[in-house]
């Protein structure tokens, strides 16, 4: 069933997920605008990765709704799932290139898995992915001959291959040089606006972030703490935000590990008198 297309492509609706007795989502409720660049943040270990696997169907949640384009990921079977991973693209953290396949092959990975198109136009394609992030010359280069920037943007051709409507970015920034940062998020920015994208990335690096994200979700706790557009995240008085903005050591998230105090433990050692 087939439902008309709504402002937002992703929505969670009072989504639990928990790993074992650890609970990461707590009753969230949130939307992915269509044709938007979102991004969520927040502390590691808050349920941002989760939430893109989530999305793919690697995990399913204990309770609520995961809608992707109206309808539900949750109850889908192994058929149905794949069908709507047809329509994602996904950037793993570190690109998750095929070591033994050249750079042609790891972009033409996902149009022999999904398609029967002929090896002429499967050609074609590659070589236009591979303009698109401009490495179009490095086609017969292996994995371990490609830099580290350079390796995520081949993985960026292979998660657009298939022209998805949802691109997901698992910290797309990490580990990148200062020049190989910009590329990245410009890439992201501009794939999105010319291809008619809607995508979700996840990040710690708070300038490009916000440079190029429309919607900014931050989660901690296992809950929202703030969302809405860059400057909304900006002038947030949340405690938690204005820590996380402002990159301070001290705040809610604490610099010292709950215990004992000092004058206590030294007691204990019989160091103090």
């Amino acid at each position: 069933m087939t439902t008309s297309p709504s402002n937002s492509l992703v929505e969670l609706k009072n989504l639990t997920f928990a790993y074992g007795e650890r609970v990461i989502l707590d009753n969230v409720s949130m939307t992915i605008p269509r044709g938007k660049v979102t991004a969520l943040m927040g502390a590691s270990g808050g349920g941002k990765t989760t939430i893109l696997r989530l999305i793919g169907g690697q995990n399913r949640a204990q309770s609520g709704q995961l809608l992707f384009d109206g309808q539900d990921v949750t109850p889908m079977n192994q058929t149905e799932m794949y069908a709507a991973r047809r329509r994602m693209g996904m950037l793993f953290q570190f690109g998750a290139l095929f070591a033994d396949l050249s750079v042609f092959e790891n972009v033409a990975f996902p149009l022999r898995e999904h398609t029967n198109l002929p090896n002429t136009l499967i050609r074609d394609i590659v070589l236009m992915k591979l303009n698109a992030v401009g490495l179009r010359g490095a086609r017969d280069l292996m994995p371990s001959e490609v830099s580290g920037g350079m390796a995520r943007r081949i993985a960026l051709a292979r998660a657009i291959a298939l022209d998805p409507e949802l691109v997901m970015y698992d910290e797309p920034f990490s580990g990148l040089d200062p020049i190989s940062l910009g590329i990245a998020a410009r890439l992201i920015r501009e794939l999105n606006d010319t291809m008619g994208l809607t995508s979700i990335f996840v990040s710690h690096e708070l300038e490009q972030t916000l440079a190029i994200a429309d919607h900014v979700i931050i989660l901690a706790n296992g809950k929202i703490a703030v969302q809405g557009t860059p400057d909304t995240v900006r002038q947030s008085t949340d405690p938690l935000v204005h820590q996380y903005v402002n990159a301070l050591p001290d705040g809610p998230v604490r610099f010292h590990y709950p215990g004992p105090s000092i004058a206590e433990d030294f007691a204990a050692s019989g160091v103090a008198k």
